[in-house]
């Protein structure tokens, strides 16, 4: 008996060196964000990126230098377009046939939550943590709890103080909203002035919702189901006074610029990057509600299930790439998702030069005092969001989304 336990002992040890050896040969060849040139494949590859967020406006710069970089890593770079409620049933029929048509989204917190809720993804960590070292401490602190929304099975790799605020055209509304019952007497008073949309498929749309149950006192902001009565009677009535949902923030965008609409619910970046760019005017102002916490929100980089070994590798060193400080200072773009760098240490001063000249005419000083005086908080956990999602479009949205 002696004899077989020693033996034992002995296979346990050199299982347990053999083990150490695997991990060091892996560490070898999973360098940290931006090293690609370890396992690059045969060929270089074609890997097809689905963008239901919008984050490739922060994110093809970076992307864009990774390729001239790296070559021996991608050979093309091909766009799929779907939004982020069509993403998890185009997903499933692929993976149904056996194929892999989408290698890496770039996803805000609905398709996340969607595709966690779904099993729709691939773990990414501790797998590929290697991959990816002291991700949690390089981040700002409040993107590392964003990270925690991810479940292990994304990255965060933008980031926003979001909202929910309102904005509004000056010349048209002298009297601004504080509270959301002030605002649903505005709508009132104004029948179709306000709009909003969809929120599965719009960042201020989710971000209005999950912001109401603390403005209003709700007895959980983070259980829609059974902790948002408060939150569910008053959408409903702001309801009677909205004409559409639109399926996506653009729109919105649109009409209040075109003056089809006097205000709407917003966020950092949706304020910044319309004015930047001429869908709304310079001069609309926005403003927060009177005691609201922030709804922080972020962009997520995460892999469907079933894509090939050698293109996950590609993907695994193009996200870690989209971390380093370098790729990071692209993400301030035109103010889209401001200010947008997840990670630590990443000033303006480091961004293109037309992002700072833009950043600085069309920001808003004021922002910086809203952001110290309201306390801030992650977004739903992902199936808490799903929920979220679909009771606003059974009981408020599903006759007038379109």
């Amino acid at each position: 008996m002696k004899q077989a336990s020693v033996q034992s002992r002995e296979r346990r040890r050199a299982a347990h060196k053999l083990a150490a050896v695997a991990v060091a040969i892996g560490a070898l060849f999973a360098l940290g964000p931006g090293s690609a040139v370890a396992q690059a494949p045969k060929s270089p590859v074609t890997i097809n990126i689905s963008d239901p967020a919008g984050d490739l406006a922060l994110t093809q710069a970076a992307i864009d230098e990774y390729l001239k970089k790296h070559p021996e890593m991608i050979a093309k770079i091909n766009i799929v377009r779907a939004t982020a409620p069509e993403l998890p049933g185009k997903l499933k029929a692929m993976q149904g046939a056996g194929r892999s048509d989408i290698d890496l989204v770039l996803t805000g917190t609905d398709f996340l939550a969607a595709g966690i809720d779904q099993g729709l993804l691939e773990k990414i960590l501790p797998a590929h943590a290697a991959k990816f070292p002291n991700l949690t401490a390089n981040y700002q602190p409040a993107a590392a709890k964003m990270q925690e929304l991810a479940q292990d099975y994304g990255i965060v790799v933008t980031f926003m103080p979001a909202g929910p605020l309102l904005e509004y055209n000056p010349d048209k509304v002298k009297q601004v909203p504080t509270t959301p019952q002030e605002l649903l007497a505005w709508c009132k008073a104004n029948p179709n002035r306000l709009i909003y949309a969809r929120p599965a498929n719009s960042g201020p749309g989710r971000t209005f919702i999950m912001g109401l149950p603390y403005i209003l006192g709700d007895k959980n902001p983070k259980d829609p189901v059974n902790g948002w009565e408060k939150t569910w009677a008053y959408l409903k009535d702001l309801n009677s006074c909205i004409e559409y949902y639109p399926t996506g923030t653009g729109a919105v965008m649109k009409e209040l610029g075109e003056g089809s609409r006097d205000m709407t619910v917003t966020m950092t970046g949706w304020d910044l990057n319309p004015r930047i760019l001429g869908i709304v005017p310079k001069e609309f102002k926005v403003a927060p509600f009177k005691g609201m916490t922030w709804v922080n929100d972020a962009h997520y980089m995460v892999i469907p299930k079933g894509v090939p070994p050698e293109k996950v590798n590609v993907v695994l060193d193009l996200m870690a790439y989209l971390l380093t400080p370098e790729a990071q200072a692209y993400t301030y773009d035109k103010g889209y998702f401001y200010p947008g760098p997840a990670v630590k240490n990443v000033p303006l001063s480091m961004a293109p030069k037309a992002s700072q000249d833009a950043i600085k005419e069309f920001g808003r000083p004021e922002y910086d005092k809203w952001l110290a005086e309201f306390p801030h908080t992650q977004s739903l956990e992902a199936k808490a969001q799903v929920d979220a999602f679909r009771i606003w479009d059974q009981q408020v949205g599903a006759a007038k989304t379109k």
